[in-house]
C-alpha cells in the first residue's frame, strides 16, 4: 500500500507577506501512523502549552497580531461604542428558595456580574457574591451556586481565567461567610445537596504543570459532609475500567430520591444510563432504570408520587415525556404522559406542579403549558418571535419567570401568572439603540443536496441589496445544539455600521430534532460545509453581499467549521474569524475532555473514522498556492476545553503555507479560557473582530461622538 505524508517538509526561517512578517516556528520530524497512512505532524511541541517555548511563541505571535490591530485608526473607537452600548444594568431572572428571591446583576461594565437576594419581590437587595472581588483582574468568575434545600448552606463554585475547573466552597447563609470547607479539581459537576451534604463530581489530582491539557479520566463522584475537609469526603461511585466516562448525581426537590447520570461518550455513545436508590431504603444501593448507556437520553424532569417523570428519545426521535415507576422500570411499564410532536423539544422544566415544554418551531420557542397527567393547559403567548427561556421553580410556587430575547430584542424578564396564564413585564433593560431601525427576515435555502437551510437575515431598514454589503455569516453546526436567535448587544455596533448579520441553522444542530443532528455528524460531516458555503453562496446570488465584502465567523465547533470551509472554498469569502475552534481531528480525543467529541465526529484510533476525518481537518487540508482570506484565529492560553494547540498548530501551519498578502493572524487572550473570562476581555476581542474585518473589506465604519456616561468603563 502506497503511504502518504500529508505535510510539506521545507522549512522557511521567516514568512514574510506584502504586509506581515510572521515569527519563525520551529519544525520536528514527528510522524505518526495512523492505519498505514504517515502523518507529520511538525509543531506537536506547541501542544505543550505551559513550556517556555511555546510561552515564547505566543508572545511573539500576540506582538505581530496587536501591531497589525494597532494600527487600525477607528479600533479605539469601536471600543469606546461597544463600551457605551453595553452600558446598562443587567439581570437574571430570580429564582425563589423560601423567603428570599436571587439574581445576577451587572450595572453596566463590570467584568462579573453581583449576585443579590432579597425577601420577596419588592424587599431590599443585599449583595450575597461580588466575584468582582475575587481576583485584581477580573478574570476569577461564579462558576456555580447551589442551595440547599433549607437555604442553610450554599455550594460556591469558582473558576479562574475561564478554565472549566472549579474549586468548590460552603458559604453560611445566615452569615454570608465562608465555612473551612474547600473542595478541588471539580469539574462536569453540578452540587447535589442530601441531608448536610451534597454530591459532587471531580478528577484525580492533574499532573503538576499539566492541569489545562492533561487527558480527563476516572469521572469520580464524592459526598461532602459540610465543615469536613476534602480528604475525608466519601467516594460514591467511579468505573476505572470505563474511564472516559462523565458520572453526575443529582437529587429531586425534597431530596428523596438520588439518581446517578452516566454517560459513555468516549466509546461514541451519544445516550446515557441512569441509576438511582431511594434515601428512605435501607439500602443506599444504586439500581439501574437505565443499566447501559447506549444511543438514547433519559432525563429525569420530576418525582410525583414516588414516580418519576422523565423525558427521552427512545423511540421518540424528537422525544417524549413517560411516567415511570423506579422500582419496575422496564420499558413496558412506561407510560407515555405527552407524545413527540413534529417540532423537537428544546427544554422541559416544572413549577407550580406544572410542566412546562419548549418546542422549537423553525427556530424559534413554542411554550406549552402541561399538569402531571401530561394534559395541555394551554400556550403561553410569547411577545414576538424569538428565544424563550427559564420557566422553572418548585413545585408550591405560584408564579415563574422567563426570560424572551431575539436579534434586536433585549434579554426580558417576564412574571408569568401558573393560574392565569398571564405574562407581565418584570424588567426590560433599556439598552442605547432603537430597534425599530433593523428588520430580520428568515429565509430557507437549498444546500448540496435540496435541503432547505433556515438562515435569518439582520440589516439595517433602506440597506440596498447591491453586493457591497460588509456581511458575518454566522454558524455552528454540531453536538445537537441549535443557534437560536437571541440579542447581542455588541453585535449590533456591526449593524450600526451598515453591516448585515447572519445566522445560518445548519444540520448538526438541534433545530429539527435527532434527525437534523445526524445528519450532520460523524461520516455526514461534509453536509455542515456545505450547509454553509451555500448559505454564502445565497447571500452572494441575492445581492445582500459579495466574495468581497463576506466574513465568516464560528466559535468552538463552529471554529473548526470555519477552518473547514476556507480550505474548500476559500474564493468565497474575504474575511474568517475561526475562534477556539477544533484544528486537529486527529488528536483531539487526546486533551482534557476531548475523548467526549468522539460521539459526534468519530476517532482517529478507528481506521473507518480516521479516513473521514483526514478530508476536513483543518490543520491537515491547508494547500500551499490558495488564495486564503484574511484570517484572525482566537483562542487563549487557559482553555481547558478546546486546548489551545488546536489554533497554535492550525496559525503555524497557514502562515507556513499561504504565501498571498492576506494577514494570517492569531490573538491569544491570556488569562481566559473557552470564552472571554470578564467583559472588559469580551469587549476587547469584539473590537478586534469587527475592526479587522472592516480593515480587509478596505471600508471605514463611522461612529458618533460618545455620550457622556456617569458609569466608569472598566
Amino acid at each position: 500500500m502506497k503511504k502518504a505524508i500529508y505535510c510539506f517538509l521545507f522549512l522557511l526561517p521567516l514568512v514574510v507577506t506584502a504586509q506581515l512578517q510572521y515569527p519563525a516556528t520551529k519544525k520536528t520530524d514527528v510522524i505518526e501512523d495512523y492505519h498505514g497512512t504517515k502523518i507529520a505532524d511538525p509543531y506537536r511541541w506547541l501542544e505543550d502549552d505551559r513550556s517556555e517555548e511555546t510561552k515564547q511563541w505566543v508572545t511573539e505571535q500576540n506582538k505581530v497580531t496587536f501591531g497589525y490591530l494597532d494600527k487600525i485608526s477607528y479600533r479605539a473607537d469601536w471600543l469606546k461604542r461597544l463600551e457605551e452600548i453595553n452600558n446598562y444594568p443587567k439581570y437574571s431572572s430570580p429564582s425563589r428558595k423560601h423567603e428570599y428571591f436571587y439574581y445576577s446583576k451587572n450595572d453596566g461594565l463590570q467584568n462579573q456580574s453581583i449576585l443579590y437576594r432579597q425577601k420577596g419581590l419588592d424587599g431590599k437587595p443585599e449583595i450575597v457574591l461580588d466575584p468582582n472581588k475575587f481576583s485584581a483582574d477580573g478574570t476569577t468568575g461564579l462558576g456555580a451556586f447551589s442551595l440547599s434545600k433549607d437555604g442553610k448552606y450554599a455550594v460556591v463554585g469558582k473558576t479562574k481565567g475561564g478554565s472549566d475547573w472549579r474549586t468548590y466552597y460552603v458559604m453560611d447563609m445566615k452569615t454570608l461567610k465562608y465555612l473551612p470547607d474547600s473542595l478541588e479539581w471539580v469539574k462536569v459537576s453540578g452540587a447535589a445537596w442530601q441531608g448536610d451534604g451534597f454530591f459532587y463530581s471531580r478528577y484525580p489530582t492533574p499532573e503538576k504543570g499539566k492541569e489545562l491539557s492533561t487527558k480527563n479520566e476516572n469521572h469520580q463522584v464524592y459526598y461532602h459532609k459540610v465543615g469536613t475537609s476534602q480528604d475525608k469526603d466519601v467516594l460514591v461511585y467511579e468505573d476505572p475500567a470505563n474511564a472516559q466516562r462523565f458520572h453526575n448525581v443529582f437529587t429531586d426537590e425534597n431530596e428523596r430520591f438520588i439518581l446517578l447520570n452516566i454517560s459513555d461518550r468516549g466509546k461514541a455513545k451519544d445516550g446515557n444510563a441512569l441509576w438511582y436508590y431511594d434515601s428512605k431504603s435501607a439500602d443506599k444501593k444504586f439500581k439501574p432504570i437505565i443499566k447501559e448507556a447506549g444511543d438514547y437520553d433519559y432525563s429525569f424532569i420530576d418525582e410525583v408520587n414516588g414516580k418519576f417523570i422523565m423525558s427521552t428519545n427512545d423511540g421518540a426521535l424528537n422525544q417524549k415525556v413517560i411516567l415511570l415507576d423506579p422500582a419496575n422500570p422496564q420499558k413496558e411499564n412506561w407510560k407515555t404522559i405527552i407524545d413527540e410532536k413534529p417540532e423537537n423539544i428544546s427544554s422541559i422544566t416544572t413549577a407550580g406542579g406544572k410542566i412546562f415544554i419548549t418546542y422549537l418551531k423553525d427556530v424559534t420557542s413554542r411554550v406549552y403549558v402541561y399538569d402531571f397527567n401530561g394534559k395541555l393547559e394551554r400556550e403561553v403567548e410569547l411577545p414576538a418571535l424569538g428565544t424563550a427561556g427559564g420557566f422553572g421553580g418548585e413545585k408550591d410556587d405560584k408564579f415563574v419567570f422567563y426570560t424572551f430575547t431575539s436579534i434586536t430584542f433585549p434579554p426580558t424578564i417576564y412574571r408569568y401568572d401558573i393560574a392565569t396564564g398571564k405574562s407581565t413585564v418584570f424588567r426590560k433593560p433599556e439598552v442605547k439603540f432603537n430597534p425599530e431601525d433593523f428588520v430580520t427576515e428568515q429565509v430557507f435555502y437549498p444546500s448540496k443536496d435540496g435541503t432547505k437551510i433556515p438562515m435569518f437575515i439582520t440589516y439595517k431598514k433602506g440597506t440596498e441589496k447591491n453586493g457591497k454589503n460588509p456581511t458575518i455569516l454566522y454558524a455552528y453546526g454540531g453536538f445537537n445544539i441549535s443557534s437560536n436567535p437571541s440579542f447581542s448587544p455588541s453585535r449590533i455596533t456591526w449593524l450600526e455600521q451598515g453591516g448585515i448579520f447572519c445566522i445560518a441553522n445548519i444540520r448538526g444542530g438541534s433545530e429539527y430534532g435527532e434527525k437534523w443532528h445526524e445528519a450532520g455528524m460523524r461520516n455526514k460531516k461534509q453536509n455542515v460545509f456545505d450547509d454553509f458555503i451555500e448559505a454564502g453562496e445565497f447571500l452572494v446570488a441575492k445581492k445582500y453581499t459579495s466574495s468581497n465584502y463576506l466574513a465568516i465567523q464560528g466559535g468552538s465547533n463552529g471554529g473548526l467549521l470555519v477552518g473547514a470551509v476556507i480550505n474548500q472554498r476559500p474564493d468565497l469569502f474575504k474575511v474568517a474569524i475561526p475562534q477556539v475552534g477544533v484544528m486537529d481531528m486527529l488528536r483531539f480525543q487526546k486533551f482534557t475532555i476531548g475523548w467526549n467529541w468522539v460521539a459526534e465526529y468519530g476517532s482517529s484510533e478507528n481506521e473507518a473514522d480516521f479516513k473521514n476525518l483526514i478530508t476536513y481537518s483543518p490543520i491537515h487540508n491547508i494547500k500551499p498556492g490558495l488564495n486564503y482570506p484574511a484570517t484572525i484565529i482566537t483562542t487563549a492560553d487557559h482553555d481547558d476545553r478546546v486546548v489551545p494547540a488546536h489554533s497554535f498548530k492550525y496559525a503555524a501551519t497557514l502562515q507556513e503555507h499561504y504565501k498571498g498578502s492576506n494577514p494570517a493572524l492569531i490573538r491569544i487572550d491570556v488569562n481566559s479560557g473557552h470564552g472571554a473570562s470578564n467583559l472588559k476581555k469580551g469587549l476587547e476581542t469584539a473590537a478586534d473582530i469587527y475592526s479587522f474585518t472592516f480593515y480587509n473589506m478596505g471600508l471605514t465604519p463611522k461612529f458618533q461622538p460618545a455620550k457622556p456616561t456617569e458609569k466608569k468603563a472598566f
